[in-house]
């Protein structure tokens, strides 16, 4: 017997908004609530409003939490000041990705792990497995938070008006706990659009008055509900990868370009962490000879490419795969995140083709991401 989805706090509004739901990992989502194409460029150009709040946020409490975090983590999170966030990977021990993950240091010896929703028992039962013998609680708090986030450059603005919080002060990748609208939140200044935004963190019992008073308080600004298929096209033109897409089991952060995120340097248990050594001979590859590498896919006609479509150079040969592709409402052409072999990825590479049903689509080679925000 199927379970049905579990529903947020905010699904009463979602549907007096007229939303178009849809079932994402177990849950009722808003998929849009008009045109996903004027929602999208509703946060481009002013702002939109979200219910996140299916991610999964998992506490690490205990004067050994940061050390458990260093151990079960890729990142350095011993080393993120309270009040700040790190985003990370937890790796399995061949160095499979089995999430990506947004960590908030709230005090000494408090973090709030931000799982995606698909992940997030996955994580929780890993972290939880990973906390044997250090002096360290790991929490489901999955049902303790609603989160809602409100994105693109009229952001700050709308969000000035419902609290006293010092948001010019507050830098990308930091939280801090303030009151909006009357409601105890932590503000986050993250986002997964590409766009300047905030999310906050608040009680589930809280989230309708606080999305009817954020949506009164953007009216003028041009403040819209987005729903998840935008976000999705606005995450992909800011390049930003998707779990199950561009990050999966059988990819390393080094596969998908971001070793970045890897920290050997880190002190904490001598350095070791989960996936340490696979992830040591991943980097190497990387560095000596990727047998492919994650590039951008711009349309030079009109069809739009999907996931697992396969990418051709000029004579047929299969030289990747799609993970993510959408109609760019940005650049107003069909755009793509595939893996290529590295031979074909450098920008400008000529006679690359996306097979779409059988024929093959000419496609330019450009690096990612396909837009990055006037700062």
């Amino acid at each position: 017997m199927t379970e049905a989805p579990r529903r947020t706090a905010l699904d009463a509004t979602h549907r007096a908004l007229g939303a178009t739901m849809t079932d994402f990992a177990g849950w009722d989502m808003p998929l849009r609530y008009g045109s996903e194409r004027e929602e999208h460029i509703a946060v481009r150009t002013r702002a939109g409003l979200f219910d996140l709040s299916h991610m999964g946020e998992i506490t690490v409490t205990g004067p050994g939490a940061a050390d458990l975090l260093d151990h079960a983590l890729v990142g350095n999170i011993g080393g993120v000041a309270v009040g700040r966030a790190r985003y990370t990977m937890i790796c399995d021990e061949r160095g499979g990705i089995l999430d990506d993950l947004i960590v908030y240091r709230l005090a000494d010896r408090e973090y709030m792990v931000v799982a995606n929703a698909s992940n997030a028992q996955v994580v929780l039962d890993a972290l939880t497995e990973r906390a044997a013998g250090f002096e360290a609680e790991v929490r489901d708090d999955r049902d303790a938070y609603a989160l809602l986030a409100v994105q693109g450059p009229e952001s700050p603005g709308i969000l000035k008006a419902l609290t006293d919080a010092d948001l010019d002060g507050l830098k990308y990748y930091a939280g801090l706990p303030g009151t909006v609208a009357g409601v105890q939140a932590l503000i986050a200044r993250t986002g997964y659009t590409g766009e300047d935004g905030f999310e906050l963190f608040v009680r589930p019992e809280d989230a309708p008055g606080l999305w009817d008073a954020l949506l009164a308080a953007g009216r003028d600004a041009g403040l819209v509900p987005c729903g998840l298929s935008c976000r999705d096209t606005l995450r992909l033109e800011a390049g930003m990868p998707l779990y199950g897409h561009e990050l999966t089991r059988d990819t390393t952060p080094f596969d998908a370009g971001l070793g970045r995120v890897v920290k050997f340097d880190k002190t904490s248990n001598n350095g070791a962490f989960v996936g340490r050594a696979a992830l040591e001979e991943a980097a190497e590859r990387a560095a000596s000879a990727p047998p492919r590498k994650l590039v951008g896919l711009v349309a030079q006609g009109r069809r739009v490419p999907r996931a697992g479509f396969p990418v051709v150079a000029a004579d047929g040969t299969v030289i990747g795969e799609v993970t993510s592709g959408a109609p760019s409402p940005t650049l107003g052409k069909p755009i793509a995140i595939a893996y290529v072999d590295a031979a074909h990825a450098a920008p400008g590479t000529e006679g690359v083709a996306v097979d779409i049903r059988g024929s093959h689509e000419p496609y330019d080679v450009v690096a990612l991401p396909f837009y990055k925000r006037q700062k």
